[in-house]
């Protein structure tokens, strides 16, 4: 998701604009979400200059997930790294033991501008992960070639990453990727394309020959609605995720319209896919215990295993048991209101959002935390 986004409400079909804690409290509550975005969610009541902080303050206190930095600018950066400082322990801790990851982006093609250096700058100083992204639509900002625009990302995404390397050698960095190619009828990003999921694996190729670790990018699609064109466009970002064994991917859960718009609903239809794929990725154990002959022989030819010990005994943990796809026969279904999943999706985030409980935050660290961040307001204003 992405920041200025209103969400997109299936109950009315209108989009409004969310409330910045309701998406923080939803994030926490899905267990497929590991990262908390600063892009994520933008508080636009607030001013600019102030907006980081009052970011910063939702991600600490309303999830115990990883935070992800702000990067847009030398002053963020270094207020993100000192909340993230006395949040876990002061600067020596967090120098040793990076505690916040960030999303720097080339301004393709073949440049950087002055905000992004200066947070790439600052997180290196402080050893702090920093993912180094470029985002090229082909055909606009390099050739109308995915070769040439997976070379270009290649020489951008480098040369931000050897930037950090002289700022302060070893610390982490991240190899992004983020290419596609620009529809050229509409001048628009096209998303969940094949040409996208190409660039993906072939960007994972690269960032292994350089030994480096790779991010990528999930849930993309150019949809308005969540319909079956989000669904489709959405496996074609994801699925090259999984296979090009991406080690962080972002913008999973929630985008619409090419993260103009992100969606409550859309947002639990990914994590329910995320947790499929998950199951997915965690394959399957064969052992003495799992094949399981011995059950096989007593039951025997024509038989069934549904009241068996051995299935009362595994049954809640041997598939993946979904939250929202729907696996009732049509009458029951009809019955049950015929709900589609966009409608499902809505109840459920709203239940979760409900029934959100905040995690345990050291009273102390969070006085300090809000100390910092009054100072810093005053001091801006």
């Amino acid at each position: 998701m992405r920041p200025f986004t209103p969400i997109w409400n299936a109950a009315d079909g209108r989009a409004n604009w969310p409330t910045t804690n309701a998406w923080a409290k939803l994030a926490h509550m899905c267990g497929p979400i590991h990262i908390v975005e600063a892009l994520m969610i933008e508080p636009q009541d607030r001013p600019v200059p102030v907006r980081h902080l009052e970011k910063a303050w939702l991600q600490y206190t309303l999830t115990d997930k990883v935070v992800t930095g702000a990067a847009h600018g030398r002053e963020v950066a270094e207020d993100y790294v000192q909340m993230a400082a006395i949040v876990h322990g002061g600067l020596a801790a967090i120098e040793e033991t990076p505690a916040v990851i960030s999303v720097v982006n080339a301004n393709s093609p073949l440049r950087y501008d002055d905000r992004m250096l200066g947070g790439l700058i600052s997180y290196a100083r402080h050893n702090q992960a920093v993912i180094v992204t470029p985002f090229i639509l082909a055909g606009a900002m390099s050739p109308v070639s995915m070769a040439a625009a997976v070379a270009q990302q290649n020489a951008e995404a480098l040369a931000g990453i050897a930037l950090m390397q002289l700022v302060r050698p070893g610390c982490p960095a991240v190899y992004g990727a983020f290419s596609t190619n620009l529809d050229l009828k509409t001048g628009a990003p096209a998303l969940g394309t094949p040409e996208g999921a190409l660039a993906l694996l072939m960007g994972g190729q690269l960032a292994r020959h350089y030994g480096l670790p790779f991010r990528g990018s999930g849930g993309l699609n150019n949809s308005k609605v969540v319909d079956a064109q989000a669904a489709a466009e959405t496996q074609m970002s994801l699925w090259p995720v999984v296979m090009s064994h991406a080690n962080v991917s972002l913008h999973c859960a929630g985008w619409l319209e090419a993260g103009l718009v992100c969606s409550l609903e859309k947002f639990m239809v990914d994590v329910e896919g995320l947790a499929i794929m998950q199951r997915l990725l965690q394959g399957v154990v064969v052992d003495d215990e799992t094949l399981a002959f011995d059950e096989i022989a007593q039951i025997g030819p024509g038989g069934h295993h549904l009241g068996t010990d051995y299935t009362l005994n595994r049954f809640r943990e041997a598939f993946y048991m979904p939250v929202l796809a729907d696996r009732q026969n049509y009458e029951s279904w009809k019955l049950a209101g015929a709900q589609d999943a966009a409608v499902r999706a809505h109840k459920l985030a709203n239940q979760l959002i409900a029934e959100y409980e905040a995690p345990v935050f050291d009273a102390a660290v969070q006085e300090e935390l809000a100390a910092f961040i009054a100072q810093r307001k005053a001091a801006v204003n």
